[in-house]
């Protein structure tokens, strides 16, 4: 079995190491220091004997090499081969990993029920999903960055040890489910533990581990590669939140040279944002609060004065008599059905109070999509020289009856649309009822 040294020795880039065996462009070796894809964290990038590692996977047992191209005849079974892992990747790879475990210590500081759902690594963030009890909201969100960004000031130790099963699954507090197993025991009896804060594997005895355990920032079963001390992470930047699933929240942020520019640029727009506004960045929750209240007060203004602009545009409709009763009928464009009814009523309402105004209102929109409104006087509805009186909606239904389409409503209201008809067809009909 050739497990990777990778997780236990992540400092080592270069090393030698004998060729066991060849498939094709997959290669073995005696011993290896590439990570192979587990748990969230991709494959080590790299050369052996400068041919191109392309993958690297755990496969019965082995680590096997794929390789960008057919090795050379040099490159064979018994050879001595020199191989490197490319130490900016395996770096970056390190520093997110244990960002991962940092920003899971946070969320235990913040969140009730929390539990583990994976994580992953890809190279421009970093996702871990989190069970809790209630959502992570926007202020919950700033709180697990703070605290992250924390821990890596304070220059935490990070370690690492192997231990068996029963003991590792006793360790308080301990994040250990089948996301985190994966790659934490490699086929064997014994799991990998790694602690962030505490002493970690220098603790000692089993007392001393279960009290570093309880002080520490966060344990995890864990086979990924690490960095030695949360400083050496750098920056967390926290990017987004979504809900991929049912109580689940996956948080994504950015680590290194990501994170500083993410971090650079939304400084930029809250400048920017100050600078329009007027304001220092910090005082811009009060300004934008006062800007949505103007906002909110100049599109009240607007839609009362459009309101008057209609009500005043069906105050124009000619007017005709049908059935005893009078009816302002004509085309309206540039509103929607919605946008009538608070004008026709209004208009409506000035015949209520005796002044000269129709007993009802139907207005044709204009345009490509026909649609009918029509609104009936509260005092007119039910004075039909019939005795059946005036009804909004059975207008309605007589002009899509007529003209085709859908629409509803009821005595005093209704509105119709989808009509098959030149809006002044309609308009016409209307009036020659």
């Amino acid at each position: 079995m050739t497990a990777s040294r990778a997780p236990a020795e992540p400092e080592v880039r270069e090393f030698e190491a004998t060729v066991e065996s060849v498939d094709g462009r997959e290669v073995v070796l005696s011993e290896t220091f590439f990570y192979a894809e587990s748990g969230g964290q991709p494959a080590d990038r790299g050369t052996i004997d400068g041919v191109l590692v392309d993958d690297v996977t755990e496969r019965d047992g082995r680590v096997v090499h794929v390789l960008g191209e057919e090795p050379p005849e040099s490159l064979a079974v018994g050879e001595t081969v020199s191989a490197i892992v490319d130490d900016a990747f395996r770096t970056y790879c390190a520093r997110a990993h244990t960002a991962s475990h940092v920003l899971y210590g946070a969320a235990r500081r913040t969140c009730e029920e929390l539990g583990y759902a994976g994580f992953d690594i890809s190279a421009e963030k970093v996702r871990v999903d989190l069970t809790t009890a209630d959502p992570i909201d926007d202020a919950d969100l700033v709180e697990l960055e703070r605290l992250a960004n924390r821990a890596v000031w304070d220059s935490l130790p990070v370690s690492w040890e192997a231990l068996p099963d029963e003991e590792a699954r006793a360790v308080p507090g301990i994040a250990f489910n089948t996301k985190t197993e994966e790659g934490a025991m490699s086929g064997g009896e014994a799991v990998r533990v790694v602690t962030v804060g505490g002493n970690g594997a220098d603790g000692g005895g089993e007392g001393d581990r279960e009290s570093d355990a309880a002080s520490a920032w966060d344990v995890a079963a864990c086979g990924g590669t690490h960095v030695r001390n949360t400083s050496e992470i750098g920056p967390i930047s926290v990017l987004d939140r979504s809900n991929p699933g049912e109580g689940v929240t996956r948080v994504e942020f950015a680590v290194g040279p990501t994170a500083i520019d993410h971090d650079a640029a939304v400084h930029a727009s809250a400048l920017n944002a100050a600078t329009r506004l007027d304001a220092r960045v910090g005082d811009l929750p009060d300004a934008v609060d006062r800007l949505r209240d103007e906002v909110d007060r100049l599109e009240g203004e607007l839609r009362d004065a459009r309101a008057d602009l209609l009500t005043a545009r069906l105050g124009e409709f000619p007017t005709t008599e049908v059935d005893g009763a009078t009816w302002a009928v004509g085309a309206v464009d540039g509103a929607d059905p919605n946008d009538l009814r608070g004008p026709a009523e209004a208009l409506l309402a000035d015949g209520d109070a005796g002044d000269d105004a129709p007993d009802a209102v139907a207005a044709v929109g204009a345009g490509s999509a026909p649609f009918v409104v029509v609104a009936v006087g509260d005092g007119a509805a039910g004075e039909g020289s019939d005795g059946a009186g005036l009804d909004a909606g059975a207008v309605v239904d007589a002009v899509t009856d007529e003209f085709g389409g859908g629409g509803g409503g009821g005595p005093t209201f209704a509105q119709g649309g989808g009509l098959d008809a030149d809006p002044d067809d309609v308009v016409r009909w209307l009036r020659s009822r």
